[in-house]
């Protein structure tokens, strides 16, 4: 039998309380359960019994396959968080214009760093609804966003695993405030090995002028377009970086709606 491609399995710690969160997170996401034996490794079990795990542990879900794995963090968004409610400034926050109430449409979630974010500014009278075409990051980011404290000054996060693509077709026009696409770089910078197992799971796509289009028809303020300094991702798109600080490497553009 072909392995399967996505599982959902335990740690090495093998306790009735993980088992039946286990296979409550295969549940939600529809995928199966392969029950694991104290302390049995997992790596005879690529390309024979599953191509990638999703293994749920004290930590939360780790996402593996026969080359790494990578799990949740919310790592440089918990520190812009603590900056915007220190009053200071973020581009993000700066471009989208995010203000409370907003919804923010997130139509690359990836670990949701952004959406992070956008959920502060929104607060708990706004919405965010981040989009991730792959399974095995929707569950990671899913199931970390489960396990993140949030706090009363934000708003929720809901995970949706689908093509934005497709997803913007199905919303009608100003349907959200914000738009946002933040496409995976072309030509990736030297990165840390579990970023590397990040990047085999994500879209790689690029962001098409046809998709573009639709985030214009849905957003009622800005569509939000984040890019590489080296590339020419934006220019591409007919978008001119916005201003902002020559010491980084990301650069933002945005589109207002149809009019």
């Amino acid at each position: 039998m072909a392995p399967i491609p996505l599982a959902v399995t335990t740690s090495t710690k093998v306790d009735a309380d993980q088992i039946r969160e286990a296979r409550a997170v295969a549940s939600r996401w529809g995928l199966p359960f392969l029950p694991r034996r104290p302390k049995e490794g997992i790596a005879p079990w690529f390309g024979v019994k599953a191509d990638a795990l999703l293994v749920v542990g004290g930590d939360g879900v780790t996402l593996w396959d026969g080359e790494g794995s990578f799990g949740f963090h919310a790592g440089m968004a918990h520190l812009r968080r603590m900056r915007v409610r220190d009053g200071e400034p973020d581009a993000f926050v700066r471009v989208a214009e995010l203000r409370p109430g907003d919804s923010v449409l997130d139509c690359t979630l990836g670990l949701a760093q952004d959406a992070l974010v956008a959920s502060l500014m929104v607060g708990p009278s706004g919405r965010v609804v981040g989009l991730e075409k792959s399974l095995a990051l929707s569950v990671v980011a899913g199931e970390g966003l489960r396990r993140y404290e949030l706090g009363p000054d934000s708003g929720p996060i809901e995970v949706v695993h689908a093509d934005a693509r497709e997803y913007l077709k199905t919303l009608p026009s100003g349907a959200f405030d914000v738009v946002f696409f933040d496409p995976m770089f072309a030509k990736p910078k030297k990165a840390q090995p579990a970023f590397e197992v990040l990047r085999r799971f994500a879209e790689h796509a690029p962001l098409t002028a046809e998709t573009l289009a639709e985030g214009r028809r849905v957003a009622r303020r800005w569509v939000v377009v984040k890019g590489a300094r080296y590339s020419d991702d934006l220019k591409k798109l007919g978008l001119e970086p916005e201003p902002g600080s020559r010491f980084t490497d990301v650069i933002w553009g945005r589109l207002g709606p149809f009019p």
